[in-house]
């Protein structure tokens, strides 16, 4: 009766250790398979042992996080791809300008030219200048991890005093806003110099795409929004605003970091920034 116990164990423990040598190899194999292909599919094992399906449930938990950071780092270098390109084309086109106006310079005596040329150069220096200030407000930004000290803020009066600072440039376009501040009292513990720098580049936004239109509002609840008419928008360049070094045709002279630096700091304020496009209609909308 012993003897045939012990058998019985025996024979279970051999099963046991078989099933759980099964389930390594096939741990081992479908990991190896995960690695090589470019798959969202889990790892699965036939037992049903709790360790054994603990242990691959740990091991898929790993996988996709893996996944994730992998996808990360193809998007972060393509977009580093297509931002050396942005640049390349952005500050390409004033130094061929200078280079072909200094070139013209030296060809003629004429003063009048010579002055008409001058002008083309300086337009030009400025717009590199433009260029290469934003991606060094850019870097500075992405590079500085730390919070700035917040305060808090009366978000009404930094608004306001940001479309005020706007007006000059918004009427050269041919803007006027419409502006809808509610009466309330809208304090948030924020960044002060880092909100009114979000509404800036929301305003900036505003000059490049706008049809002539926009509508400010702050809401009671504290929504912000921004809307403009934009019929040179579609709907898939809409999705593409906050993206790094993304710009529009429409955008001139633009390094397409206006807007990605919103949602950096806007997210770094623990809030969240939106854009939607309909029939023909651009709105930001801003919750902090």
């Amino acid at each position: 009766m012993f003897y045939g116990l012990l058998c019985i164990i025996i024979i279970a423990l051999c099963v046991k250790i078989y099933l759980l040598k099964k389930s390594a190899r096939e741990i081992a194999s479908e990991f190896a398979d995960r690695l090589k292909t470019d798959t969202n599919t889990l790892i699965y094992i036939s037992s049903h042992d709790k360790d054994m399906r603990y242990l691959s449930d740990s091991i898929n938990k790993q996988l996709k996080i893996l996944r994730k950071e992998h996808l990360q780092y193809h998007q972060g270098n393509t977009e580093l791809k297509n931002a050396i390109t942005n640049i390349s084309h952005d500050l390409r086109t004033p130094l061929t300008a200078i280079a072909g106006n200094l070139y013209m310079i030296g060809k003629t005596d004429d003063l009048s030219e010579i002055r008409g040329y001058i002008a083309v150069i300086a337009e030009r220096t400025e717009t590199m200048k433009q260029l290469t200030e934003e991606l060094f407000r850019y870097s500075m930004i992405v590079s500085n991890e730390s919070k700035e000290d917040t305060e808090e803020v009366f978000v009404n009066q930094v608004l306001a005093e940001s479309i005020s600072s706007f007006y000059p440039v918004l009427t050269e376009k041919d803007i006027t806003p419409q502006i809808h501040l509610t009466d309330a009292r809208i304090v948030r513990n924020v960044n002060r110099s880092e909100l009114a720098r979000v509404f800036s580049n929301l305003l900036n936004n505003a000059v490049k795409y706008s049809n002539g239109d926009l509508d400010i509002t702050l809401s009671d609840t504290g929504e912000i929004t921004f809307a403009n008419t934009a019929k040179e928008l579609s709907t898939i360049e809409v999705e593409q605003l906050f993206d790094r070094f993304y710009t529009v045709e429409a955008a001139h002279h633009s390094t397409g970091l206006g807007l990605s630096i919103a949602r950096t700091l806007v997210e770094r304020m623990g809030g969240s920034i939106t854009a939607e496009y309909d029939d023909g209609r651009l709105t930001i909308r801003i919750m902090l």
